[in-house]
């Protein structure tokens, strides 16, 4: 990530021109007036913010999103530390990937650290876990049945998976058949907080993919879709760790029990209007609802995950 030692209005501008926002919208967004925007970057080089101003905008460049970094350090060159450094290797994405002997899931590392979370961006510690890269599909989910004998979703017909759908989350599953799915792959339904800190990284982006509501970077309402979609349908809109769909497609059941019965639900749908969408946003279900927009995915922990790939 690209970090300023000393900020000036060319750096003021160069960021606001790699978050792509009016004067107006960031003024508003550093919590500044506009005139005092207009006047660092008029100054140029020989304007330098005062000390509060100068920690708002190394926290409005530290939350941004990978593509914004990218677009400031091209804009800015050598005056930002990492912008010079050519010989380091940026992993991209979702690179650290490893399947899980078992379903045979993409899974993904998401480190033990410090998370900021809830709408209030409540500082918590996680440890280390792999999460599903993508939510569980109706052919995932296939599998368990035929090894299992585990009723499967009514709406598949004759109890067989449609192939139109095998890549989209399956859905009508009660929590409880989440969780069975869960026991069987040897993983476990993510806790709230696990889910939150997989779809928002560790600075308390609001979304995915950064701070900008962009309904079109997942499936919700919005966009008129009116059914699930393909797992990776939303490049866009994955999250730090490279986990899509965490905004849209499908409620998520996690572990969280939020009161006898009753369990958490993550990330809106596309029954759902984006605001619902947000991951910091609370939603709950008796453990025995089930619909057409409902799923689920799940986590390991590191070691345990480690141990298992050891084990091949």
């Amino acid at each position: 990530m690209p970090t300023v030692q000393r900020w000036t209005g060319v750096e003021v501008r160069a960021l606001r021109d790699a978050m792509r926002m009016s004067l107006r919208e960031f003024a508003a967004h550093l919590g500044v007036s506009e005139r005092m925007v207009s006047k660092w970057e008029a100054g140029r080089e020989n304007i330098q913010p005062r000390p509060v101003n100068q920690a708002a905008l190394d926290t409005c460049l530290s939350r941004s999103d990978p593509d914004t970094h990218a677009r400031f350090t091209f804009l800015v060159g050598d005056s930002v530390v990492g912008a010079g450094e050519k010989d380091v290797q940026v992993e991209p994405i979702g690179s650290g990937q490893v399947h899980h002997p078992t379903d045979g899931s993409a899974m993904i590392l998401v480190e033990g650290s410090v998370f900021l979370g809830g709408p209030s961006n409540t500082p918590a510690w996680i440890a280390s876990y792999y999460i599903d890269v993508f939510p569980v599909s109706n052919e995932d989910y296939a599998r368990f049945v035929a090894a299992t004998g585990h009723e499967p979703p009514y709406h598949w017909p004759d109890g067989q998976c449609p192939p139109e759908i095998r890549d989209h989350p399956v859905v009508f599953v009660t929590w409880n058949d989440a969780s069975a799915y869960a026991a069987w792959a040897g993983k476990a339904l993510p806790t709230g907080q696990q889910w939150e800190k997989a779809a928002r990284g560790t600075r308390g982006t609001v979304y995915p993919w950064g701070d900008q509501p962009t309904p079109a970077k997942c499936n919700v309402r919005e966009n008129g879709v009116g059914l699930t979609t393909p797992r990776d349908c939303y490049q866009s809109g994955v999250s730090p760790y490279g986990v899509y769909d965490m905004c849209g497609n499908v409620w998520e059941w996690c572990s969280t029990e939020t009161k006898p019965g009753r369990h958490e639900l993550k990330g809106g749908a596309w029954t759902s209007p984006f605001l619902r969408a947000t991951p910091s946003s609370f939603n709950d279900a008796n453990a025995t609802m089930k619909d057409d927009d409902t799923g689920f995915r799940c986590v390991v922990a590191a070691d345990a995950m480690e141990e298992l790939l050891r084990g091949r």
